[in-house]
């Protein structure tokens, strides 16, 4: 029952993730529809906050959202294979969940591919780098005591990731996947995925490597105390 209880804490709060991302997406164009800057803008902020209660709502039970992140659990032997399993796949249908509402929501069909590709060396380094510092916020936050700061700190980096990564930090295999049920803003070309998703987890196997070598021993002060 624990186990079903986490599924569904992770599928809704992916679908209630992708939602705000695509959802967020639509409203920004039709409200400011001559300004990409300010699109974005909007876009980041409602993503962010988003982020934030989702965590704070769900992390008593469960709140990855990400597969990345609980395959990275999983490295850390915070989940067994099979949890961490159920869980992924969970994400991945709460997210074609959160896509489909979000169309439905604005009068799209539920479902529209994305036709907005995504690709080159630029936008494949931005997910490296957008996945290696979210898994870094994460389980650094996590690994020095300060869980109860993890919603603040990931909805933080994920509104400023938005900004200084040329991919617009995606950082989620279960999100980039859902996006490409939706052309719209957030979306992104089903050919543009396995890329993405390839360099989200390098960045998120940078991450662990990054947290393993400057937290090593969990929840013991680091040498300035904190």
């Amino acid at each position: 029952m624990t186990l079903v209880r986490r599924a569904a804490a992770e599928l809704v709060g992916t679908a209630f993730l992708v939602m705000a991302v695509i959802g967020s997406g639509i409203a920004a164009t039709r409200l400011s529809p001559h300004d990409v800057g300010l699109q974005l803008l909007e876009n980041s902020l409602v993503t962010g906050a988003a982020l934030v209660a989702l965590i704070l709502a769900l992390q008593p039970v469960s709140a990855a959202f990400n597969p990345v992140v609980t395959l990275v659990e999983r490295v850390l032997g915070l989940v067994t294979t099979s949890d961490a399993a159920v869980l992924v796949v969970a994400q991945l249908v709460g997210g074609a969940v959160g896509a489909v509402v979000a169309n439905l929501m604005f009068g799209l069909d539920a479902v529209t591919v994305a036709t907005h590709d995504r690709s080159g060396g630029g936008l494949w380094l931005g997910e490296v780098v957008a996945t290696l510092g979210l898994v870094a916020v994460i389980f650094g936050s996590v690994r020095r005591g300060r869980s109860d700061s993890v919603a603040y700190a990931v909805g933080g980096y994920i509104t400023a990731a938005y900004w200084f990564t040329s991919s617009t930090s995606f950082a989620n295999p279960a999100v980039t996947v859902a996006r490409t049920l939706s052309d719209t803003f957030a979306g992104i070309a089903p050919g543009s995925v396995p890329v993405f998703v390839l360099m989200q987890l390098v960045g998120g196997a940078l991450g662990l490597g990054l947290v393993l070598l400057l937290h090593p021993d969990p929840t013991l002060p680091t040498e300035e105390g904190a």
